[in-house]
């Protein structure tokens, strides 16, 4: 029997901490891992992805399964502009989920009726072994990856063809929250096949919505892992230094300990104003600002291991020391957080979650004197999108906003303003993974909007709300696996004033 340990390395020691044992009866068992202090995750994880999707092909849709055949086609190295140089390359997420292979350019396929599994690979010419290294073999390849064959994409029209393969189901499916279409397979042949490509984006979505347990592990990995370098960078900060050392010493965590290359989504180190800037940390502003000492820090950042991608936030002050203003407003937040995950469980309306987070966090200004009036008369006009423009959160798994939101048979994206931005309005389920990050924002734009709109103004106390200019804001993200009975926080961070302040002031001894 083999025997793979899955780790973690503790940001405090250079001792490996292991978390669990993985063990397999099959030796022939592949696994991705970074290194002997990473995970290793089995590629039993993609197989089993793949056994679900044929199984829910066959009960769902009422496809003939006789001569059905799913084909994928995976991500393509992207040059930069018209050099020689690429992007760092990551595989396309439907690819990934189905069969976890790391290199560029290749195709996969499925026979529904049997849930054999096929890849093909480019056919590389000799000099490649100069340049990138070894040349691997199909043998090679279909032992890596689990897979029952292998073959070159040259090959793809002709090995179908053999199998008398007589519908292929293709992915093609707009995004809802991106608005773009997922890429639909083609090759060199494909005319010569009935082709279908409506059938299979919704039901391999809805396959992606509920996670395995084996990803559920690969989450648990890569959510700590993120916890941790989070809870550096709040060791680490001090006035003076820049939004992008913060970044960078994130980046450094993730991968020198966990192997994380890639991060989740651009990095937004967000200080002072540009706290209240929702996706801050883009080309045009490039986490650069310098930390003043009083400022409120917003970090939105998440590391990527396997493809799984982790969605943490943090907020905190600069100096370690929460201000009156800052306490206020950050205890408002995270009431609204700790609100959703008490009262969150299956058969629950994501929905209802964000109004209660809104409902709890407008009390709270109420209570503080920010705000005057009826709090849901506030909620009815609006006025909770004033201060959190944003949803109360998304699905998570190997897209940090990952699909399934608004699939057909779901409830559709409201228009009202208050919950019009919310990325799902689904019905909780077991299995499911999302983040909870409720926020209070001081955004100018909308400020001036809600003040100058009488429905809205009347709940606004106009010089208490002045103070807050250039705050910035707050926002508390977690990520949550939804259990048989309620939630799973799987974040580990501290959260309460007190715990940041006692852990902060831990680095600066």
């Amino acid at each position: 029997m083999r025997t793979h340990a899955i780790f973690l390395v503790s940001s405090h020691s250079s001792t490996t901490v292991s978390l669990r044992e993985h063990c397999t009866t099959c030796p022939e068992q592949s696994f991705f891992a970074r290194g002997e202090h990473t995970m290793s995750v089995p590629m039993s994880l993609f197989g089993d992805n793949r056994a679900r999707l044929v199984n829910r092909l066959k009960i769902t849709t009422g496809v003939p399964t006789k001569g059905a055949f799913v084909v994928l086609q995976g991500g393509e190295d992207v040059p930069f502009n018209d050099t020689d140089v690429n992007y760092e390359f990551r595989q396309e997420s439907f690819f990934q989920w189905c069969f976890g292979v790391e290199e560029p350019g290749c195709f996969g396929a499925l026979e529904v009726a049997s849930g054999i599994s096929i890849l093909f690979f480019p056919r590389l010419p000799a000099e490649y072994e100069i340049w990138c290294g070894k040349l691997s073999t199909l043998a090679e390849f279909k032992s890596r990856y689990g897979v029952d064959e292998a073959y070159y994409t040259d090959e793809i029209a002709d090995v179908l063809e053999k199998k008398n393969a007589e519908l292929l189901l293709t992915l093609h499916g707009q995004n809802s929250d991106s608005g773009l279409f997922s890429r639909e397979a083609k090759f060199d042949g494909i005319e010569r096949f009935n082709v279908n490509n409506t059938i299979l984006y919704p039901e391999i979505c809805e396959c992606r919505v509920i996670k395995s347990p084996l990803e559920i592990q690969v989450l648990r990995y890569v959510i700590k892992l993120s916890s941790d370098a989070h809870k550096v960078v709040m060791q680490s900060i001090r006035p003076g230094m820049t939004e992008f050392q913060a970044e960078s010493i994130f980046k450094h965590h993730i991968y020198f300990v966990g192997g994380c290359r890639h991060v989740s989504y651009t990095c937004i180190c967000g200080t002072g104003h540009n706290a209240s800037i929702l996706h801050y940390g883009h080309a045009g502003a490039p986490n650069n600002r310098v930390l003043q000492a009083t400022d409120m820090c917003l970090f939105d950042m998440g590391g990527n291991y396997c493809g799984y991608a982790a969605d943490i936030t943090c907020s905190f002050p600069a100096n370690g020391k929460f201000s009156k203003a800052q306490k206020f407003i950050y205890n408002a937040v995270l009431k609204a957080r700790n609100a959703v995950i008490e009262a969150a469980k299956p058969g629950i309306s994501w929905t209802d979650m964000h109004l209660l987070a809104n409902e709890v966090m407008l009390t709270c200004l109420k209570e503080g004197g920010l705000l005057k009036g009826d709090v849901k008369e506030m909620i009815e006009v609006g006025l909770n999108e004033t201060f959190q423009p944003h949803g109360l959160g998304h699905l998570l798994g190997l897209d940090v906003h990952d699909v399934g939101g608004y699939l057909e048979g779901c409830p559709t994206r409201s228009k009202k303003p208050g919950i019009r931005k919310l990325r799902t309005a689904r019905t909780l389920q077991p299995g499911m993974v999302l983040t909870v990050e409720p926020g209070c924002y001081f955004i100018d734009s909308l400020l001036d909007s809600a003040l100058t709109d009488p429905d809205k103004s009347k709940f606004i106390n106009a010089d208490v709300l002045s103070s807050f200019r250039g705050f910035g804001g707050v926002r508390i993200e977690d990520d949550v696996l939804i259990t048989e009975t309620g939630v799973e926080n799987l974040t580990q961070v501290p959260r309460t004033i007190e715990e940041i302040e006692t852990w902060m002031a831990e680095g600066k001894k």
